[in-house]
């Protein structure tokens, strides 16, 4: 979803969560660096899609 960059909103309603979990969520991705905020746009670093590509793999 922010492979080429997406606003929090986008990913609220599309991951149908409220604010408050997403912020969660959001930040824990920051923190182990799968995703970048960059300009108001959350962007998936080259860590987080190669994670992707896991779990993608493994069916997580």
């Amino acid at each position: 979803m922010a492979n080429n960059g997406a606003k929090k909103t986008h990913i609220v309603y599309e991951v149908n969560l409220n604010f408050n979990i997403a912020q969660k969520y959001l930040e824990m991705l920051k923190e182990k660096e799968l995703i970048r905020n960059e300009n108001g746009l959350f962007i998936t670093t080259d860590k987080g899609k190669v994670f992707q590509d896991i779990a993608k793999e493994i069916e997580l």
